[in-house]
């Protein structure tokens, strides 16, 4: 796609703060963080939506076996007091469509997560 700004990153033709990388996947840092951690997992083949991408399950469970990976790198991870309650933790979400709230249109998985509340400055 010519036109794709996620393509563009994906071939390092616009700069990135990448946090992961192999022949599949880029990960790398939102420019415009809900959270203190949001990360940005995209597959490097050009994939409009989730649905279109429904042909590749090895790709889509990759991306998000590597969620928790990279939340917990990021220090968001799900952590376990010496009583066994969970603490931390993050959330993935993936945006399909206009009505899905999808802005690009070149599947990405979104890794959010922090201390809540969440305040980002606009």
């Amino acid at each position: 796609m010519d036109n794709c700004i996620f393509c563009k990153i994906a071939e390092k033709k616009i700069p990135s703060t990448a946090v992961y990388e192999d022949d599949d996947v880029l990960a790398f840092k939102d420019i415009h963080p809900h959270a203190p951690v949001h990360l940005l997992l995209i597959p490097k083949k050009h994939f409009s939506t989730l649905q279109d991408a429904g042909a590749e399950p090895a790709l889509l469970g990759k991306m998000l076996a590597l969620a928790p990976r990279l939340a917990e790198e990021a220090g968001c991870a799900v952590r376990y007091d010496a009583d066994g309650k969970p603490g931390g933790g993050f959330k993935t979400l993936i945006n399909s469509g206009p009505d899905g709230g999808q802005e690009v249109y070149h599947l990405h998985l979104h890794v959010i997560g922090g201390p809540h509340p969440w305040r980002i400055e606009r």
